[in-house]
């Protein structure tokens, strides 16, 4: 059976080490309840929502320029009814590619699919948060 994880890709007209040292910087395009490190592997950070929102990430993979994985080691999503705990074990995979002058992020939620209760929202969430705040975070970030 093939899963439907969510995927998100954008193109910006940055160079792959700007784009991965961006989304690096989880605390400035994600949330402002932000802590830990993000740095390097094996780092683990919480992002964390007004009471509505908790998840622990830890950095699984790091292939510097390429390619990062987060782990949820620990998540709880107050706001549904069944599972509060579904993010728990799942992925969050940034994958980066180069086009001409333009590099190409490819963002999966490994394990957010179509038959977890939070989907649609979550969905609407990562549009939000890869498309819109990462992507205008990588274009207008200055070092």
């Amino acid at each position: 059976m093939e899963t439907k994880d969510y995927t998100a890709t954008i193109m910006v007209s940055k160079t792959p080490e700007e784009v991965f040292n961006s989304i690096n910087s989880v605390s400035k395009w994600w949330s402002n309840g932000f802590e830990g490190s993000s740095a390097k592997l094996n780092d683990e950070f919480i992002i964390s929502h007004d009471g509505l929102h908790y998840s622990k990430q830890k950095l699984v993979e790091f292939v510097p320029f390429k390619k990062l994985v987060w782990l949820v080691t620990d998540s709880k999503l107050n706001w549904l009814e069944k599972d509060k705990y579904e993010w728990t074990g799942t992925k969050m995979i940034f994958e980066l590619t180069r086009k001409d002058d333009k590099t190409i992020l490819n963002f999966t939620h490994e394990g957010l699919t179509p038959d977890k209760e939070c989907y649609e929202r979550c969905i609407e969430g990562w549009d939000i948060l890869i498309k819109d705040w990462l992507f205008n975070f990588i274009i207008i970030k200055q070092d």
